[in-house]
This record gives structure tokens, C-alpha cells and sequence, in this order.
């Protein structure tokens, strides 16, 4: 939430990632809830309404991702991996990407795909 938070010691790190970063962003229903969840409510339509105009779109979760999931919650369990982080290594394996933009530096440094590939994270200084 750095990136809605000037005071934040982040914000210029994400600000600068968003403005300069060309490429389309993809992301999930759990992510956008988690996002909504941590800004502040009068931030919160803003970043929808940046949403809606084609800002991030959304890969569809269907039963066997919640499999997944639930798997990997189990196996990160000493990490708490929450739904959102879940639902991000699902998006990673099931369409073959491998950058993230993330703050969360710790859990996305050790969490691993099916094979055993990690993750780059685009916001790495």
C-alpha cells in the first residue's frame, strides 16, 4: 500500500515502478480484496476506478486453482501464506510467469513453483 501512501518508505520505490513499468498487469480477485482491504477507505475507489479503466486485469480461479492453493498454504503454513500470496503463485505456475512486483520480499523469496523455480521480483532494489 506504499504506492498510495507518501510517508511510506516505499512509496518512491513503487510510484517509480508503476509509472515506468510498460508492461500489462495481471492479478486476482484475492490480491484486489487484499489491496482494498489495506488502503485507506477513501483511497479505495480511486484505485477501483483505476482498476476499471483496464489498469490490471484478472486471471479466473477455478476449483482446481483452490486445490492448489489450499496445498501450498499448507506447505508455506509456517510462513501464514494468506490467500492472496496463494492465489499469485497460482497465477505464476498456471500461466508460465515469473515476475511479480511485491513488497513482501520475505515469503515471495521462499516461495517455490512445481519444479522448484522462484519468482523475480520486479521491486528488488
Amino acid at each position: 500500500m506504499a504506492w498510495f501512501n507518501r510517508r511510506d518508505q516505499d512509496h518512491d520505490t513503487c510510484a517509480s515502478f508503476f509509472l515506468e513499468h510498460a508492461g500489462a498487469f495481471v492479478s486476482t480477485w484475492p490480491v484486489l480484496t487484499e489491496v482494498c482491504h489495506l488502503i485507506p477507505a477513501e483511497v479505495a475507489p480511486r484505485f477501483l476506478g483505476c482498476v476499471s479503466l483496464g489498469g490490471l486485469s484478472f486471471a479466473f480461479l477455478g476449483g482446481s486453482a483452490l486445490e492448489l492453493m489450499a496445498s501450498w498454504m499448507r506447505q508455506y503454513g509456517d510462513l501464514l501464506m494468506d490467500l492472496a500470496d496463494a492465489s499469485l503463485l497460482w497465477l505464476a505456475h498456471e500461466h508460465g510467469l515469473r515476475r511479480i512486483a511485491t513488497l513482501d520480499r520475505r515469503d515471495f523469496g521462499v516461495y517455490r513453483l512445481p519444479g522448484g523455480d522462484g519468482l523475480e521480483n520486479l521491486l528488488e532494489s
